[in-house]
C-alpha cells in the first residue's frame, strides 16, 4: 500500500509539472527518485533555453532544479513531507556519484555523468557569460556570499550577478526577500540553504519568483570560496567524496552519514529502474 501510494504521488507530481517544450531527455528512477539522464553540458543548455524562454514570457513559472544524492534519497524514503516537497522539482539531477553507478548497473539508460552542483555552477557561469544570463546568489553567511560573488565575477569576466542575499532570514521575511530578488530581474536563482530548507523555500516561493530557473545548491558558495575543500579527483570518481568530507568534519557529518548511507545504498539497489523518455524542459 505504501509503495503504491508513493508511485501514485510521483505520477501526480509529474502530471502537475509545467508543460514541456521541444527538448526531451531520458529519465530513470534512482533510489526511488526520478532522475534526469543528462550531462552537465546538456543541463547547462537546458538552463539557457528555459531562461531565454522565461524572458519571452514563454514560461509560466520558474523551473525548479534539485540535486539528488544519498542524503536526499534517504530523507525522501524516511520523511513523506520531504518527499512531497522534493518531487515538486521539474528536474532532479544526479549530484552524487553513487546515483550514477546505480543507474549504470540497474537501468537501460544510465546517467552519463555526475552533475555535482559544485561543478555545475561553473558550467552555468561559462554559458551565462556567453548568453547574458543573470544570476542571483541566495544563501550562506553575508561574508561567504559576498566572497563567492566576487570570485565568480573574477573567474568569469562579464558574468552578471545582479543580486545576492545571505541565507539568514525567517519565513516571515520571504515576501520582502522575493520582491528584492524580482527587482534584480535574475534568470537563475541559486539557493544555497540548509536541507530541507532550500527545497521548502524554492517550492513555497516559486509562484512569487520571476526567473527561469531556481537551482538548489547546498554549500556550493563555500566551495566556491574555498572554505569547503573538494575531495581529490579519484575520490570523487569512485563515489568516496562523502568519506573525505567526513574525515574533515566528523562532528558535523558523522550521524548524517551513519544514518543516511546504509539506507541510501539499500534504496539504490532496490529502487532503481528504467522507464520511458520524458520531456520536461520549458514551460508553456
Amino acid at each position: 500500500m505504501r509503495a503504491a501510494a508513493s508511485l501514485s504521488h510521483s505520477a501526480n507530481a509529474a502530471a502537475s509539472r509545467p508543460a514541456p517544450a521541444n527538448d526531451t531527455h531520458a529519465e530513470v528512477t534512482v533510489g526511488g527518485l526520478r532522475t534526469a539522464c543528462l550531462t552537465r553540458q546538456a543541463l547547462a543548455r537546458m538552463m539557457v533555453v528555459d531562461c531565454l524562454a522565461a524572458r519571452q514570457d514563454s514560461l509560466s513559472r520558474p523551473r525548479l532544479v534539485f540535486a539528488s544524492n544519498g542524503h536526499a534519497i534517504a530523507m525522501a524514503a524516511r520523511d513523506a513531507a520531504f518527499r512531497r516537497t522534493f518531487e515538486q522539482a521539474d528536474i532532479i539531477h544526479a549530484d552524487g556519484q553513487a546515483a550514477v553507478f546505480a543507474s549504470r548497473l540497474l537501468t537501460r539508460t544510465p546517467i552519463p555523468e555526475r552533475s555535482a552542483t559544485t561543478d555545475f555552477i561553473h558550467d552555468a557561469a561559462k554559458v551565462a557569460v556567453q548568453t547574458g544570463l543573470r544570476f542571483f546568489l541566495l544563501g550562506a553567511t553575508e561574508e561567504a556570499n559576498a566572497e563567492a560573488a566576487r570570485i565568480l565575477r573574477q573567474t568569469y569576466p562579464g558574468l552578471q550577478i545582479v543580486g545576492r542575499h545571505h541565507g539568514y532570514f525567517s519565513q516571515l521575511e520571504e515576501d520582502e526577500l522575493c520582491d528584492e530578488i524580482n527587482l534584480t530581474q535574475p534568470d537563475v536563482i541559486w539557493v544555497g540553504l540548509s536541507v530541507p530548507r532550500e527545497y521548502e523555500f524554492s517550492v513555497r516561493n516559486r509562484p512569487r519568483l520571476t526567473a527561469g530557473w531556481v537551482v538548489t545548491c547546498g554549500g556550493c558558495f563555500n566551495f566556491v570560496t574555498g572554505a569547503y575543500r573538494r575531495a581529490p579527483g579519484w575520490m570523487q570518481a569512485t563515489g568516496l567524496e562523502w568519506l573525505y568530507r567526513l574525515a574533515r568534519e566528523p562532528r558535523r557529518l558523522f550521524w548524517r552519514y551513519a544514518v543516511s548511507n546504509p539506507l541510501a545504498i539499500f534504496l539504490l539497489l532496490t529502487r532503481t529502474f528504467s522507464h520511458r523518455t520524458a520531456a520536461i524542459s520549458g514551460t508553456r
